[in-house]
């Protein structure tokens, strides 16, 4: 982060009507304030929030899940599954998105012992998809009408805690 009034800290329940404002805000996708407060008693220590200057202006979201992995074919893995991921469009570009995703996922691998990260993002929204690439993210599959408005995802995915997978570990997913 090239500012130095940043603070990534966990979310806390006083923070859900701004949490909501940014999603509504920045995202196509709205929740009720359950589904985040789930979120939040479920997978804590991966739901933060970037502070500036006192003003909550970004988050990721994510649930901790067990399931088939997205990377090697026919193993099981436990997954952080981000959920959702905003900051305020005057904030973009800032390197705020790159540190809540560092901090949650490492979060997710201390406290929960994940051993992936994956999430959906548009097809259309290429400044994310480039984001998650610069973070080791790589697409895993197309998933065809997965948005409300039937626009496709790309499912992307990463090994945490063990680097990318080696020549001889090429990915076993199908590739978009």
């Amino acid at each position: 982060m090239r500012s130095t009034n940043l603070e990534i800290r966990l979310f806390r329940p006083e923070d859900l009507a701004r949490v909501m404002e940014i999603n509504v805000a920045c995202l196509p996708e709205n929740y009720s304030s359950s589904f985040y407060t789930d979120l939040y008693h479920r997978s804590p220590q991966t739901f933060l929030v970037a502070v500036i200057d006192g003003v909550v202006q970004g988050y990721v979201m994510c649930r901790i899940e067990r399931g088939m992995s997205k990377i090697k074919k026919l193993s099981f893995a436990k997954l952080c599954h981000v959920v959702s991921i905003a900051v305020m469009k005057p904030y973009r570009q800032k390197g705020i998105a790159t540190a809540l995703m560092h901090q949650t996922m490492e979060n997710s691998i201390k406290y929960y012992a994940a051993t992936e990260c994956f999430l959906e993002v548009r097809v259309s929204n290429v400044p994310a998809v480039n984001l998650y690439d610069r973070l080791g993210f790589r697409q895993a599959r197309r998933i065809y009408s997965y948005y409300m408005n039937g626009e496709d995802a790309f499912e992307m995915a990463k090994l945490l805690n063990e680097g990318e997978p080696t020549k001889e570990e090429e990915w076993e997913v199908n590739r978009v």
